[in-house]
């Protein structure tokens, strides 16, 4: 059988992550992080899917027995990106994030100054499901987001310890900074802040 790609960000289509069109049929064209109920899920420029895809070289280097740097794996996203269909629609067809709350939330985000995490400057669309994992609080293990619900967020290494990273998400209501180390191992909760 033809191995399928997801025509937004190139990952491999299999049966369970195909998206969904607005009638909850499957689609055979997106993945379920790009495509749901008929719609793109986050407003990408095709710079800022290759700059959030970037993140995740260490999984494809796994996968395809190469060893790119992060830099080096953005850039051959971003040669191969103009092949897929969403790339290629006219460009006042794309959906471009120009929300007015994205600039806001990615001050207050800097303006919390936590130790040894750089200063951001985007946040992508996400989906709750896409960043669901599990926090110790209280001594118990909880999930905080709704998997159907849309975030900003982004992920940023920490400077100076190596394999640490900062998983920011963040809506109208609130502002949430984790830290975790690989494939989220460890997660734990920085900053949980209430907007407004």
């Amino acid at each position: 059988m033809e191995q399928k790609f997801c025509q937004s960000c190139g990952m491999p289509l299999t049966e369970e992550i195909l998206g969904t069109n607005a009638d909850g049929s499957k689609n055979e064209e997106y993945c379920i992080y790009c495509y749901k109920d008929g719609a793109f899920t986050g407003n990408f420029t095709m710079e800022e899917m290759a700059e959030f895809c970037s993140q995740f070289v260490d999984e494809f280097n796994k996968n395809s027995g190469q060893n790119l740097s992060k830099e080096e794996y953005k850039k051959m996203l971003l040669q191969y990106y103009p092949n897929l269909k969403r790339w290629q629609l006219p460009a006042e067809n794309l959906p471009h994030a120009t929300s007015p709350i994205k600039q806001q939330l990615i001050d207050e985000v800097n303006a919390l100054g936590v130790k040894d995490m750089p200063q951001i400057d985007n946040l992508f669309v996400l989906q709750g499901s896409f960043i669901n994992m599990e926090y110790q609080h209280n001594g118990n293990h909880v999930k905080f987001f709704d998997d159907n619900a849309n975030y900003w967020g982004n992920q940023v290494e920490k400077q100076g310890v190596e394999g640490r990273c900062y998983g920011i998400a963040c809506d109208e209501r609130f502002i949430f900074v984790s830290e975790y180390g690989k494939d989220g191992t460890d997660a734990e909760i920085v900053v949980l802040k209430r907007r407004g």
